[in-house]
């Protein structure tokens, strides 16, 4: 009777433990502080320039996310993102990933203002994608926890356009 439970607790074990959260390919990696809790798993730039040199030379989009430490929204769209494996899976495959809690000088990056949580997509030719937004008119790169699977897909037709665009 031991055994048969011993035996049963193992494959639960083991079973939960192919649930948990993402990990890459090439194995564990070692949590990174310039990810600030949006997936420790992903290897993020430092910094725009850095983005935009990694994203012309690995041929990837650049997805840029602005945020705030201390802003509600920003925490509460970290949490999911973070635990949303399919985003987390995505963002390490297909792209280059910056998150800034400081504004650029590039203007091209807040074309209707400067909010947060706010998230745009930057192509390998260095070309600022302002088609590719959210659901809001007034604030039209912001997502919210609930936009989850929008910025799913719009992370999907940043790949496809890059595609189609080369």
């Amino acid at each position: 009777m031991v055994k048969a439970l011993l035996s049963a607790l193992l494959v639960l074990v083991a079973m939960s433990s192919t649930f948990g959260k993402y990990i890459p390919k090439t194995g564990k990696r070692i949590p990174q502080t310039l990810s600030r809790g949006w997936g420790d798993q992903l290897i993020w730039a430092q910094t725009y320039e850095e983005g935009l040199y990694w994203s012309r030379s690995r041929n990837k989009p650049l997805m840029v996310l602005f945020h705030l430490e201390d802003c509600p929204h920003s925490q509460a769209l970290r949490k999911l993102f973070s635990e949303d494996n399919e985003i987390q899976r995505t963002l390490d495959e297909d792209f280059i990933v910056l998150n800034l809690v400081y504004e650029t000088t590039d203007k091209h990056l807040s074309p209707d203002g400067q909010y947060v949580p706010r998230i745009i997509f930057v192509d390998p030719t260095m070309t600022v994608r302002a088609d590719i937004v959210g659901r809001y008119s007034n604030r039209m790169y912001a997502y919210e926890p609930s936009d989850l699977k929008l910025l799913l897909g719009n992370m999907k037709k940043a790949k496809k356009l890059l595609k189609s665009e080369l």
